[in-house]
């Protein structure tokens, strides 16, 4: 059976089923006295759910089959719009209506009996051709034989099964590492997946059969705890398995009489003499349903570390628990999720999981340990914790590694040089340079350096402000930037001749020494850029043993000698390479695939057979799209649709988490499951399309709390994507070339910058009717929304240049939609108050635009995520820009279009912010308590009005940003957030001219339990109490806080275990000679630190910078990041750093906001300090 029909087709089958059985269906379905025909289309859809995953077993390429399954998902489709649209139209009666109201009633009940009517037919098709095999005649002769009654298991059962199989063998394995020392393993989880039935408890029998321990017990805590009681009841279950032992072999077990005696012993000496007999045992007992720390404290001296290897369970259902008992807890436990639909953590010490015990011992097929799935899990949501990704290394490229840094650094050549590199797609040209680009050797070579990955489509201003942004943080590309500099410029992926004579002149050639490296598929744009033969690189396929070398470290996550170590997969793997031919990228990705799967030569036996004849018939770039297809073909379904979403984005598109979650929520790619948010779930979709190589993460900044902010989609996978996702009707896109739509219903249309076609070719090219999503890059033109899109869910029109008020006039009748961004339209100044008619909304985001937010908002039940504000409102600035657009206004023809955008601008921006010039925030509308669903909100200006009464309502916010507190409103404000319980992330800013919170934040007696990221700008003096006594934060950033006791603060800040972000922006400090001393053992988790020079302004604002910044050994020891901003006038001399020698985990130095002229000597200091690090990170210069 192809696979995406089906995957798209349960998928879709999956939301329509979902909504067919909600709350809000059946109540529909009542009104309209149309019960009998809402619960038909539902059991009719459960049918064709089950036909769908029976028809995924028979593995069938049936023509006739695959057309009826593209018809199940058609009208699934229908289906859920049909339901959703009965739920948005039906109105509450009332008496002046009823007229448009019956009429409203008959449709709607005229559609569902078409529905029911379609529903039918397409079932009875199935029946009628029998496409579909019964279960009943679905059985093998084998089972037959062994007289099996059951019907065949459907796929979803056999898929939940194998993943309790690896878990609970990820579980076996993790308790069983060769360890001599006591290990405490905390278990996270809900009470369905704890117990008696649950993976833990299906291990500890696994490993109790096997007697990998002396001595096993699984205890249920009772309350209240009496601790005597507790270890009598751990007693009694060793005397019943010595018992048990002794009626096997009939002789008596050595610890016999000493249990007896332990047995008899009175309860105050019972806690000594049961240390002293586990002191002489290995054990492994699990206590479970355990609910405070304090209950841990109680029990967990009772339990020695004879280092024997014995192991301690703890499960439950608090997450703090499970992290806190994991020893030693001055560390920050590893964690490992065990089912990507349910909560089931494991917590671990760090190393926990680096060897494994691969002896199981006696045991049956069942209990064979499995290390199919060990490597490291998946991150939790929102986790404390600050992991940099481990990327695949450099593997068989050295030789040319080194050829290109021969070339670079003037060995070969003393001449201003280009060097190409070039070659097929997939063959690692983009690693390979930019590993040369963040290579040591060329830290002390070059005066600027940049690197850029060219876009489609050409922009050569984009390209030279990216570029300019690196060389001196810019924003515009300067005429002279690199006159006089010894530069380094990467020009990654340029397609065209003409791209490269359009950028050449801007790049000066009067220093011999510098170098620009290309990247490109074609040899004909290799020659043309560089003038010698001997600077062309061409770019080949691996050789056989550095493929192989590629291939075991993705499958492993080392380089592996499969003949030694793994001798059954050995002959697999050379089929395998075989089939590869050397290309990194099909490598990678199959490598991806298989670390997922069971790593047994039967597993790798079914690729080869499932790929073999395609591979052997085709030929060049054919042969890789098939191998990659494999990979694709191995996602599970919920997961192939995320995948062909992303051929909605252009390529190299770098396209951000947090827009990418919230759309697959909006679509339906994720929903709640057993209490774990949607976005939780999305977020772990997201994570795994990394894990099975996929997807490319790009994590541009240390200084986020995510693991990966950012993805892309390497250039032959997104032709998969997109061929595939054209294939099912899933995505049009609108490009230049393209041809009409004559494939059927479309439902995601994406309009590409390249597209230059009118409104009558738009019409005839693509059907709107159906669409679920719009998504605009470039520029926006009126046509492209329309009345007709009733069904539209997901609004995308972010950095969309020439969107004006009256092009969403009309945006109200769009019902259905969930997710609209105008993030970056700034030409957008108000939205029409029939926003309030879109009650399905989850995600607004207005940022970066003038939009002042719509009294009718407050009709938004449904909203989670809302984002305005960001545009700083400068009286000049704004008296500008108003002027200059009614200046354009009237030498243009105007048009009353034009007119209200202009009255708009000067009603909705320009008046307000001249009466209150510094905020970036906008004010709630009274009523903004009724979003109950939000989650997400800021920036918001709490200033004035009853904002802060409207927040204080809106109890499951988890991040908020606020600006405008002053000492009228900040009492209100301090027990506002006492309300919010759930409140992770908060930043809090003063936008009065003094920009002080002094005294503002003091009246905070309870502060949310799970804050984990806090950014305060504004005037303290010193930081609130309830701040000092935060204990799980991971993010801080600190700025113009003026703060007196720098010591004190540091100390605080060394001291938070869980630490891994800090920012000390300016004027952080307000002391006189500043000395900042990280002291040993200090930081225990910060990952990435940013400091500003410029701390204080004295009386007659003269500055006063840092005077010093040392780390003592032992400080800092996880730190890979130093950011470093010179923004004064003041010295900064050798020696400013010390102690950087002695960071174990550095990578990179940055230093920006300064060319450092005159500041040479401090520079070369650190480049020496950084040259003594074991690590050598790089200097970077920005």
């Amino acid at each position: 059976m192809e696979a995406t029909a089906l995957s798209v087709g349960k998928s879709v089958l999956d939301g329509a089923l979902g909504y067919a059985k909600s709350a809000i269906a059946e109540e529909v379905a009542l009104q309209l006295g149309v019960q009998r025909d809402h619960a038909f289309i539902r059991e009719e859809l459960e049918m064709m759910q089950a036909f769908l995953r029976a028809a995924h077993e028979e593995r069938d390429d049936h023509k006739v089959l695959m057309t009826w399954v593209k018809q199940v998902r058609d009208v699934a489709y229908d289906a859920e719009d049909c339901l959703q649209d009965c739920s948005v139209h039906l109105k509450k009666p009332s008496w002046w209506r009823l007229p448009s109201t019956l009429r409203e009633r008959h449709r709607i009940a005229k559609k569902m009996k078409e529905l029911r009517a379609r529903v039918e037919d397409v079932s009875q098709r199935n029946l009628r051709y029998q496409l579909v095999k019964s279960a009943a005649g679905s059985k093998s002769a084998d089972d037959e034989l062994s007289g099996s009654a059951g019907a065949t298991t459907m796929s979803g059962i056999e898929e939940a099964q194998r993943q309790q199989n690896k878990s609970k063998a990820d579980l076996i394995h993790l308790i069983s590492k060769k360890d001599e020392e006591l290990r405490v393993i905390g278990v996270w989880g809900t009470s369905d997946v704890l117990g008696e039935k649950s993976i833990v408890k299906r291990a500890y029998d696994a490993l109790k059969r096997n007697k990998k321990f002396q001595c096993h017990a699984w205890i249920s805590m009772v309350r209240p705890l009496n601790t005597a009681e507790f270890l009598q009841d751990i007693v009694m279950q060793f005397v019943v398995d010595s018992l048990e032992e002794e009626t096997k072999t009939h002789t008596p077990t050595s610890e016999s009489e000493d249990l007896r005696m332990l047995w008899t012993t009175k309860e105050d000496l019972l806690a000594e003499e049961f240390r002293k007999f586990l002191n002489e045992k290995s054990y492994l007992i699990v206590v479970n349903d355990l609910s405070s720390v304090d209950e841990w404290n109680q029990i967990r001296p009772c339990f020695p570390n004879n280092n024997k290897g014995s192991r301690l369970l703890v499960c439950t259902e608090h997450v703090k628990v499970a992290s806190l008992c994991v020893e030693p807890s001055t560390l920050l436990p590893e964690h490992k999720q065990f089912f990507p639909d349910k909560t089931l953590y494991a917590f671990y010490a760090k190393g926990s999981q680096d060897t494994y015990s691969m002896d199981p011992g006696p045991s049956s097929t069942i209990d064979t340990l499995d290390d199919s799935n060990s490597a490291d899990g998946k991150c939790l949501t929102r986790v404390e914790t600050f992991t940099a990704f481990k990327e695949s290394k450099l593997i068989g490229r050295q030789s040319e590694k080194s050829e290109i840094l021969k070339l670079i650094s003037n060995e070969v050549s003393k001449d201003f040089e280009v060097i190409s590199v070039w070659g097929m797609g997939g063959l690692g040209k983009t690693t390979l340079v930019k590993d040369v680009y963040q290579s040591q050797e060329l830290n002390a070579i070059f005066d600027k350096r940049a690197c850029v990955t060219v876009k489609r489509p050409f922009n050569r201003t984009n390209v030279l402000n990216s570029l300019a942004e690196q060389l001196s943080g810019q924003k515009q590309w300067e005429h002279g930037i690199l006159d006089g500099k010894k530069y380094l410029i990467v020009l990654d992926d340029l397609y065209s001749t003409k791209e490269w004579t359009d950028l050449e002149s801007y790049f000066p050639r009067m220093v011999k020494e510098s170098r620009i490296i290309v990247t490109t598929r074609v040899n004909e744009i290799a020659r043309h850029c560089s003038s010698k033969m001997t600077h062309i690189l061409e770019l080949k396929i691996l050789e056989e043993n550095y493929a192989l070398d590629l291939f075991t470290e993705k499958v492993f996550g080392k380089i592996t000698n499969l003949n030694e170590e793994c001798p059954e997969l050995s002959k697999e793997a050379e089929l395998i390479m075989k089939k590869c031919k050397g290309l990194p990228l099909a490598i990678v990705t199959i490598g991806g695939f298989l670390a997922k799967q069971p790593k047994t030569p039967m597993e790798w036996r079914k690729l080869n057979s499932h790929i073999s004849a395609e591979l052997e018939m085709n030929q060049g770039l054919g042969n890789i799209k098939n191998v990659l297809n494999k990979s694709y073909d191995g996602l599970p379904y919920h997961l192939k649709p995320c995948f062909l979403y992303l051929s909605i984005f252009p390529e190299d598109h770098d396209i951000k988490l947090g827009r990418l979650v919230r759309r697959w929520t909006a679509e339906g790619y994720s929903t709640e499951v057993h209490g774990k948010s949607s976005t939780d779930i999305a977020e772990g979709q997201f994570m795994e399309l990394i894990d099975r190589s996929m997807i490319l993460p790009n994590k541009k900044t240390y200084f986020s709390r995510k693991v990966f902010d950012s993805c892309q989609i390497h250039d032959l996978l997104r032709e998969i994507s997109i061929s595939k996702a054209a294939e099912e009707n899933l995505v049009f896109r609108l490009e230049e070339g393209c041809s009409s739509n004559t494939n059927g219903t479309v439902r995601h249309l994406a309009i590409s910058a390249s597209w230059k076609g009118d409104h009558g070719d738009f019409e005839s090219m693509v059907d709107v009717s159906r669409i679920r999503s719009l998504t605009v890059f470039g520029k926006w033109r009126p046509f492209f929304i329309s009345d007709k899109m009733r069904f539209l869910r997901v609004l995308d029109l972010q950095d969309t240049r020439d969107l004006c008020n009256h092009h969403l006039e009309h945006i109200g009748k769009l019902l259905h939609l969930r997710y609209l961004c105008l993030k970056g339209c700034d030409g957008i100044y108000h939205l029409p108050d029939s926003v309030g008619n879109m009650r399905q909304l989850q995600t607004l985001d207005i940022r970066s635009t003038w939009i002042m937010l719509p009294k009718t908002i407050i009709k938004l039940k449904q909203l989670q995520y809302l984002r305005v504000g960001g545009i700083n409102s400068d009286r000049c600035f704004l008296l500008d820009v108003f002027l200059g657009n009614c200046t354009a206004f009237c030498i243009h023809h105007p048009t009353l279009e034009t007119l209200r955008d202009r009255c708009a601008e000067c009603c909705c921006v320009t008046m307000p912010a001249l009466a209150r010039p510094f905020s970036s925030g906008i004010s709630l509308p009274r009523g903004a308590r009724n979003l109950k669903a939000l989650r997400t909100l800021g920036t918001v200006d709490i200033s004035g009005g009853n904002t802060l009464k409207e927040i204080k309502r809106l109890t499951r916010l988890t991040k908020l940003k606020v600006e405008g507190i002053n000492k009228k409103n900040c009492h209100e404000f301090c027990s506002t957030l006492e309300v919010l319980r759930d409140l992770e992330s908060l930043a809090v800013s003063a936008f009065n001219q003094e920009r002080s919170l002094h005294g503002c934040l003091d009246d905070v007696s309870s502060p949310p339990n799970n804050l984990s990221s806090l950014r305060l700008c504004g005037k303290l003096v010193k930081l609130p109490a309830w701040i000092m006594g935060l204990r799980n934060l991971v993010k801080v950033s600190l700025e113009n806080t003026r703060l007196l006791d720098s010591d004190g603060i540091m100390q605080f800040l060394g001291n938070l275990p869980y630490l891994a972000i800090l920012e000390l922006w300016y004027f952080t400090f307000d002391v006189e000679g500043l000395h900042l001393d990280f002291l040993p053992q200090a930081f225990p988790s910060l990952v990435a630190l940013h400091l500003t020079s410029l701390q204080r302004c004295t009386d007659d604002r003269g500055e006063i910078n840092i005077k010093s910044v040392q780390f003592k050994e032992g400080a800092a020891p996880q730190l890979e990041m130093l950011g470093f901003s010179d923004c004064g006038d003041g010295i900064i001399n050798a020696g400013f750093f010390s102690g950087l020698a002695s960071l174990p985990s550095l990578k990179k130095l940055e230093l920006g906001n300064s060319s450092f002229k005159g500041k040479e000597a401090f520079v070369e200091d650190v480049r020496g300090q950084l040259a003594q690090n074991p690590n050598r990170p790089a200097l970077i210069k920005r």
